[in-house]
């Protein structure tokens, strides 16, 4: 004798009755199925192109410095050889060292001025939006009118800034002709250029910390000192380890401020690492062993911003 089954409720997989499915439910999973469609076809286009003109080339520039190739024909894979160039190239750590250099004195020189600025501008100082405007004027001119200006005021002879240190003492300073000091005049204009643009991404870290934290700290008997590392520093961690990851890679990757204030030199004083690939691939047509210099650059960069990563997450802890 047959059984009859009740088709009045959906069944699942294990053949009981299954919860039905409502017309508001059905509506929502359609949203949403849309909502992602739609999605995808917004970020499609950015996806594309950074596959294309970022992926693909970075990928093709593990193969490239193995090899041996002037951008003109195939490559011709040549094993280690670029490597061992590398090991004996003394231009080469010039610029790593120039590099290093660079970063290791920019990158707090610059987020002391500018969080010192984003204190100062934070408090109830007359002008505030007048001098947030002047000070990230600079990050937004061009960095060849930039470097021009500044190249007229550290002229030895005739430049406004060695006359007025003339007048404290008659040894001034050969600045950017020097290899003593034109390194240092490069990070002066580059912190100049940049503490401003650092320090509005850090005055809008400052504005979001509750005022209830100050007014607890100093009911606890806390000094200004004391809130400052107590309050402030702990609230600004997330907004300070993304400065201090945009301002490693930026440095270890300057090219257009030498390029244009020294152009490298006097001798290889200011050559770094991604001026020394462009001068190797473009000016010597050799894109292979440019491509093992770039690699060492990632590495860098990459070895650095990951160390900043596990001690920032260490800190949050």
């Amino acid at each position: 004798m047959s059984q009859s089954v009740s088709l009045d409720a959906p069944t699942n997989a294990s053949g009981k009755a299954g919860k039905p499915v409502t017309k508001g439910e059905l509506a929502e999973k359609t949203i949403s199925r849309r909502n992602f469609i739609h999605g995808i076809g917004f970020i499609a286009p950015n996806f594309i192109g950074f596959i294309i003109l970022t992926l693909i080339p970075v990928l093709a520039l593990f193969y490239i410095a193995n090899t041996k190739w002037s951008a003109f024909g195939d490559p011709v894979f040549n094993g280690l050889t670029n490597w061992k160039r590398l090991l004996h190239d003394s231009v080469f750590k010039d610029a790593f060292v120039n590099t290093i250099v660079y970063a290791v004195v920019h990158i707090p020189l610059t987020v002391a001025i500018a969080f010192g600025l984003a204190i100062l501008l934070n408090s109830k100082l007359k002008g505030r939006a007048f001098f947030r405007t002047v000070a990230f004027f600079p990050y937004i001119t061009s960095i060849v009118a930039v470097a021009q200006v500044w190249n007229m005021l550290f002229d030895a002879k005739s430049g406004v800034i060695n006359q007025f240190l003339g007048l404290f003492t008659s040894h001034t300073p050969g600045w950017l002709g020097s290899t003593h000091w034109a390194m240092v005049a490069v990070i002066i204009v580059a912190t100049w250029r940049e503490a401003g643009y650092f320090m509005i991404l850090l005055l809008a870290g400052l504005q979001t910390i509750p005022a209830e934290l100050y007014e607890a700290a100093s009911l606890d008997g806390a000094n200004a000192w004391q809130r400052f590392w107590k309050v402030t520093v702990p609230c600004m961690r997330p907004t300070l380890f993304f400065v201090l990851v945009t301002l490693t890679i930026g440095s270890f990757k300057i090219l257009d401020l030498t390029l244009v204030m020294t152009n490298g030199g006097p001798g290889t004083s200011t050559l770094v690492l991604a001026q020394y690939v462009y001068r190797v691939a473009f000016d010597r047509g050799d894109f292979g062993y440019a491509s093992t210099v770039s690699l060492v650059l990632f590495a860098l960069c990459m070895v650095v911003t990951l160390i900043q990563f596990w001690y920032n997450n260490k800190k949050e802890k």
